[in-house]
């Protein structure tokens, strides 16, 4: 079966054809940093255009890539949610046209479980239980898996996701957007133990929670300029994300060890980041866990990773009715 993958939840037009769930024929992605860079963050309205104007070219080129016409795809997986409502309409009305006019098997994928099966692509079917930990741009998330397609929630962001929490700090130390990877880069040349900052605690064990540590760093660095000292921005940035990491490292370790798992699955685009894959590799290894880690093109949006998860689901039988709408807050169950 081959299946067309659309993924338009955020600020990236992405589309991918994808044979029996594994072999990646295509993956294509527009991106649009550049047109949300000079605002610092993703302007929805601005998302939503780019992807009206994204669509029908880069449906061309994925299709081109994959050595096929429409007439050849066999199902369409779209993400409905969740996302931003308008990024996401886009998408899925262009699904739902191409399904209707070509008379094709039609499924709603959860953008979070699309990360979840970008880990299928490479290594296989994950066989259950596992515990997932999804951390992106606007998740935070640990998700106990006792079978295909069922979802636990053991704990999620309280506020700040982690991908939310580096671009805040990356754009106060003068990083631009998106900040993530640039923060990255700088932590590497950093000492991570130049400034302890704090390690929330929840109440729920395995919640995480970030607005308190980015506004340590805002107070550390005007406390310093305040007195005529100046920590290295390269220190600042190590010690960030050593605080981020280390809590994010520690909690899902745990949850693997409390729920009786063996494997740990990632995904989403701060899975990206250098010290969490290694970090989070150390101790898997240490605890005997085996570690699921897309490769970085495949952490970040990707219609892949929804063809994917949108193959498993038809395959069981699954359709989604075509007058299915976007659900920004769509959960994960």
């Amino acid at each position: 079966m081959r299946v067309l993958g659309i993924e338009t939840s955020c600020d990236e037009t992405a589309i991918a054809v994808v044979e029996d769930g594994r072999a990646v024929l295509s993956n294509t992605i527009a991106s649009q940093v550049h047109l949300h860079e000079r605002f610092g963050g993703v302007v929805p309205e601005v998302a939503s255009r780019a992807h009206l104007e994204n669509f029908n070219p880069l449906l061309e080129l994925s299709l081109k890539e994959a050595g096929m016409t429409l007439g050849e795809i066999d199902g369409v997986a779209v993400t409905v949610g969740p996302g931003l409502v308008g990024a996401l309409l886009v998408g899925i009305a262009a699904g739902k046209s191409l399904a209707l006019a070509l008379d094709l098997p039609f499924i709603g994928v959860n953008h979070l479980e699309g990360h979840i099966f970008a880990n299928v692509l490479e290594s296989g079917p994950i066989e259950e239980p596992y515990v997932a930990f999804l951390v992106s741009g606007g998740h935070t998330m640990l998700v106990h898996v006792p079978q295909a397609h069922a979802y636990e929630i053991l704990g999620q962001t309280l506020d700040d996701a982690a991908g939310e929490a580096f671009d805040k700090v990356a754009r106060f130390l003068g990083l631009g957007f998106p900040g993530g990877p640039a923060l990255d880069e700088l932590a590497r040349k950093g000492d991570p133990n130049a400034v302890r900052f704090p390690r929330a605690v929840t109440q729920r064990r395995f919640d995480f929670s970030l607005s308190g540590l980015k506004t340590a760093v805002v107070r550390h660095v005007k406390a310093e300029r305040a007195t005529g000292r100046e920590t290295p921005v390269q220190d600042l940035a190590a010690s960030f994300q050593e605080a981020v990491v280390e809590v994010q490292v520690e909690k899902t370790i745990s949850a693997a060890r409390e729920m009786g798992v063996h494997t740990v699955a990632l995904g989403g685009g701060v899975v990206a980041n250098s010290r969490l894959r290694r970090l989070l590799a150390e101790r898997a290894a240490s605890e005997g866990l085996r570690l699921l880690v897309p490769s970085p093109e495949l952490c970040t949006d990707n219609g892949a990773m929804i063809a994917c998860a949108g193959h498993f689901r038809l395959m069981r039988g699954e359709r989604t009715l075509l007058d299915v709408g976007a659900s920004p807050g769509l959960a994960l169950n």
